[in-house]
């Protein structure tokens, strides 16, 4: 289809290399209005779909970082405490009778909306990244799935606002825990993995561009071997191009000739101890084979 064409072109003035599938699911979740469940490792550039995507779309990303304890209070709203208060002293000095005082303190004027009410509140359609929901618990969870199915919110001193504009949604997981089925059904699903060669030396021509494309190549052989190997953290897309960009800065042109660079180097790869521990002159040397590197 055209539209996804066009979409995916979007997506690579924005920075982002997006295969034929993945624009598909993201031209449906707009036209159906459906949020979006992107999953797959952590570092496959998950995060960057949505910010491309907001950028190609000229939408306001409205990001939603989702851990472990996470509450309704920090991704829906809170009240200014702060501020009901000093009305309340001042309302006494003015002898304000209590009911007055009370509509006035519970307005929107003292409502400090967090990302989920600013996502429908907002005056512009907005993209709604919800990144990383396995790391919520099962109860926001839930409270999610509301939010999602009517996209409007019940304050209780305020009553039911409903959306303005019905944001584009993207949830992000790295699958650390399995989520419900209940929040799957109400998603379009696309599994973002690592990119195979041809799309990650894309990726590195078009976000560093004077990049030599000869050492680019090399770089990205080096990397997709790299992730074969037994290793606690995989190196993602944003490390390979931390690590050409440093290869640029240290003025290397040739993976086979720079050992020393390369070993020096290696922590934009590796982010834990005991992968680098691993990072000897043979193990290096092995990755560094001409059949690994040949293009």
């Amino acid at each position: 289809m055209q539209e996804i064409e066009q979409l995916q072109n979007n997506l690579a003035s924005a920075g982002y290399i997006a295969d034929q599938d993945l624009g598909t699911v993201l031209h449906l979740s707009k036209s159906l209005q459906r949020p979006v469940l992107l999953e797959g490792d952590a570092g496959v550039g998950k995060t960057a779909v949505a910010q491309a995507l907001a950028a190609a779309q000229n939408l306001q990303l409205i990001r939603l970082q989702c851990y472990e304890g996470l509450d309704v209070s920090t991704a829906l709203y809170e009240w200014n405490y702060q501020r009901q208060l000093m009305s309340v002293r001042l309302s006494e000095q003015q002898q304000t009778d209590a009911r007055t005082l009370e509509q006035q303190i519970f307005s929107e004027e003292y409502l400090l909306p967090r990302p989920l009410l600013q996502a429908i509140t907002t005056d512009q359609p907005a993209l709604l990244l919800i990144d990383e929901i396995d790391r919520a618990d099962d109860e926001f969870e839930a409270f999610l799935l509301e939010v999602l199915a009517d996209f409007q919110i019940s304050i209780p001193e305020l009553g039911t606002i409903v959306a303005r504009h019905k944001p584009q949604v993207i949830l992000t997981s790295n699958a650390t825990r399995e989520l419900s089925d209940a929040l799957r059904r109400r998603c379009l699903y696309h599994f973002v993995d690592y990119p195979d060669h041809q799309k990650e030396l894309q990726i590195l021509e078009k976000q560093l561009p004077d990049l030599d494309r000869r050492l680019a190549g090399s770089i990205v052989s080096f990397v997709q071997r790299l992730r074969n190997e037994h290793l606690k953290k995989t190196p993602g897309v944003a490390e390979t191009l931390d690590w050409a960009a440093a290869l640029m800065q240290m003025r290397v042109t040739d993976l086979e000739g720079s050992m020393q660079e390369i070993e020096s180097s290696l922590g934009c790869l590796l982010k834990t101890r005991a992968d680098l521990e691993l990072a000897d002159n043979t193990w290096v040397d092995g990755l560094l084979k001409p059949e690994t590197l040949a293009q």
